[in-house]
């Protein structure tokens, strides 16, 4: 299982990292020999919250042949175009490969920011995301150059249900789980039937990757500081009991160590890692971990 991290862009606690902070977390990543730096979207947040694909460029050349993702954006949001634009430039900028994960999101402060009814927020993602897909592609109108070779890879966020499975099977370039939303367990039943609806698109499940996201992680060696993170940072952050976000690698060593060997016996194929607090220090604690 290989890992990945995401860029830390919500303060909780340490401050909001300057460009100079998020330059030198990618690099411990990238000399730690994580494969991807990933960036989440929100227009407004309960903390601070810097600009995801903005945050992105700004690593670029950090990352070196580090793989750039959005995890997700909002294509609903920032308009279909834009997005597409957005991740061809990224492309065309970067050493290593650049994948748009695409998802409507699930925050109706979000919607409310700029004016769209959040109810129509499935209707609006799944025009979006088969047409952002063909315009990094160069296949229709506006021809966004210049298109990079090759081109984004276009993912789709999704908790698992077996209709957003079956109506993206057959466009999507690959799939970010939640860990928030989906126990080792869940994640394993969500991708066996992803695999059923991808063999009924006529696609092989074997070269269709997928990637679990948004892994919120701490390590330390006190317990009431891992009780701190879950019950005062995480748990009503995410609004969720404490009791519920249990599979996170939040806590001991040993614990963290397992809970990560969870998620790759359930066949997940890389973790993207958020450091809750401590940054580069947690990414080299995770690594020691699984070395």
């Amino acid at each position: 299982m290989r890992l990945g991290a995401h860029l830390p862009l919500a303060d909780f606690g340490d401050g909001s990292p300057t460009a100079a902070d998020l330059c030198s977390y990618t690099a411990v990543a990238r000399e730690l020999g994580f494969r991807t730096v990933a960036a989440n979207d929100h227009l407004v947040w309960q903390h601070p919250w810097l600009d995801g694909p903005t945050a992105l460029a700004a690593v670029a050349s950090a990352a070196g042949g580090m793989t750039l993702a959005t995890t997700v954006t909002l294509p609903v949001l920032r308009h279909p175009v834009v997005v597409a634009k957005t991740l061809t430039t990224l492309a065309a900028l970067v050493e290593g490969p650049v994948i748009g994960g695409l998802g409507p999101g699930s925050s109706a402060a979000d919607y409310a920011a700029v004016g769209v009814p959040f109810e129509e927020r499935w209707h609006r993602f799944d025009e979006a995301l088969p047409l952002v897909r063909a315009l990094v592609r160069g296949e229709r109108p506006p021809q966004l150059a210049p298109l990079p070779e090759p081109p984004p890879q276009i993912w789709f966020g999704s908790w698992g249900s077996d209709r957003r499975f079956a109506a993206l099977a057959a466009t999507a370039d690959g799939w970010f789980a939640s860990a928030y939303n989906a126990t080792p367990d869940q994640f394993a039943a969500a991708r066996a039937r992803l695999d059923g609806h991808l063999r009924a698109a006529g696609r092989d499940p074997a070269t269709f990757p997928d990637a679990v996201a948004t892994m919120w992680v701490y390590v330390t060696d006190r317990r009431s500081e891992a009780e701190e993170i879950l019950t005062r940072v995480l748990a009503p952050t995410l609004r969720r009991d404490p009791s519920q976000l249990a599979d996170l690698p939040v806590g001991s060593p040993e614990h963290c160590a397992e809970a990560l060997s969870r998620y790759a016996d359930a066949g997940a194929r890389e973790v993207l890692l958020w450091p809750v607090r401590g940054g580069a220090r947690q990414l080299e604690r995770c690594a020691a971990l699984i070395s």
